[in-house]
């Protein structure tokens, strides 16, 4: 059973960085892909960036550019680097592992973007 827990959120100034980890534990061997999602109040929790077992990455539109996700095997753990943050930013974040025919959610981290 894989558990994911969240850190690195908090509140930051527009145009400052931010970097979430996502630990992952248990049987992490079927991961296919682990993603960064988020969501707003009032809003669908959408997909921000994601990385596959092979290291190909993904972004949305609206964070191309300014985050980056990327893996340390060794740590069994992934991040987010949040780069040039803007108000729109502001979400609580989840980390979420998929599987063949599965998904696992960490429990999310509050990211505020105000000045």
């Amino acid at each position: 059973q894989v558990q994911l827990v969240e850190f690195g959120g908090g509140l930051v100034q527009p145009g400052e960085s931010l970097r979430l980890s996502c630990a992952a534990s248990g049987s992490i061997f079927y991961i296919i892909t682990m993603g960064w999602y988020r969501q707003a109040p009032g809003k669908q929790r959408e997909l921000v960036a994601s990385i596959s077992s092979g290291g190909s990455t993904g972004y949305s539109d609206s964070v191309k550019g300014r985050f980056t996700i990327s893996r340390d095997n060794a740590k069994n753990t992934v991040y987010l680097q949040m780069n040039s943050l803007k108000p729109d930013d502001t979400a609580v974040y989840y980390c979420n592992a998929r599987f063949v025919s599965s998904s696992v959610w960490g429990q999310g981290t509050q990211v505020t973007v105000s000045s």
